[in-house]
């Protein structure tokens, strides 16, 4: 299919989510499992990115340091601003893409393989609203809270590994972090995280629910849904930049 019949199947998926909704008490149950498997099951990958992208950043700036001109705590100025503008929102977002979008592909693909979609909507289950929505609603919610641990564990992870080799004392790098700190950029931080997150819920939600096949079909759109995440991801990205900045 074509690019506008694809952006318009798309479309229509998203005015199918609001046309009825289901029982509140079977919505709400499902939106915290969402927010469950989304926010909590991908903690651990977010922790341990964020704080080797802290450490590799301080690390590789010091390197870069070898003017006497240049203060250290250009160090921890590089390091924050870094991860506040594109580390955190976008690199971690590109990651939730590949871990999340690929778990919500698959498990929509295996429902609509398996008839389960087409069960629910024999009984008159508004499947869109009840599986795809507290996905979407889910990632809106605990992406931006995974940036935000990704921002402060990121520039811990700086000030942990500076300290440990020496390449900078810790009370100039946050003496660094501390200087000329710009607000709007946590702000635009979070202003990306929210359009990724839509991005990271929708598109993986498409190509599982529209899904045809067996089990290749369903792995070929988990692949396809976490490139097309993930270039829709650094188009946005550019945008919101070209914008805030």
């Amino acid at each position: 299919m074509d690019f506008f019949t694809l952006f318009g199947k798309y479309l229509l998926m998203l005015k199918g989510m609001f046309t009825a909704t289901e029982n509140n008490r079977m919505f709400w149950k499902e939106y915290i499992r969402q927010c469950v498997d989304i926010g909590i099951g991908s903690l651990p990958i977010v922790v341990i990115i964020s704080f080797f992208l802290g450490a590799v950043t301080t690390v590789q700036t010091a390197s870069q340091l070898v003017s006497p001109l240049v203060p250290l705590a250009t160090i921890g100025i590089v390091v924050r601003d870094s991860i506040l503008l594109e580390f955190a929102p976008t690199f971690l977002s590109i990651v939730l893409a590949g871990v999340v979008g690929s778990k919500i592909a698959s498990e929509l693909g295996n429902m609509r393989i398996s008839e389960q979609i087409d069960a629910l909507e024999i009984m008159g289950v508004n499947t869109k609203n009840y599986l795809i929505l507290p996905k979407i609603l889910g990632a809106i919610t605990t992406v931006p809270l995974l940036v935000g641990i990704s921002a402060v564990i990121g520039i811990w992870g700086g000030y942990i590994v500076g300290s440990w080799t020496n390449v900078v004392p810790a009370e100039i790098y946050i003496t660094g972090i501390r200087k000329d700190f710009v607000m709007n950029y946590v702000n635009i931080g979070f202003y990306k995280s929210f359009i990724f997150a839509i991005i990271i819920s929708t598109v993986p939600a498409f190509y599982g629910y529209y899904v045809k096949g067996g089990a290749l079909e369903i792995g070929k759109a988990g692949t396809k849904s976490v490139v097309v995440s993930c270039i829709l991801i650094l188009i946005a990205d550019y945008i919101v930049a070209a914008i805030a900045l």
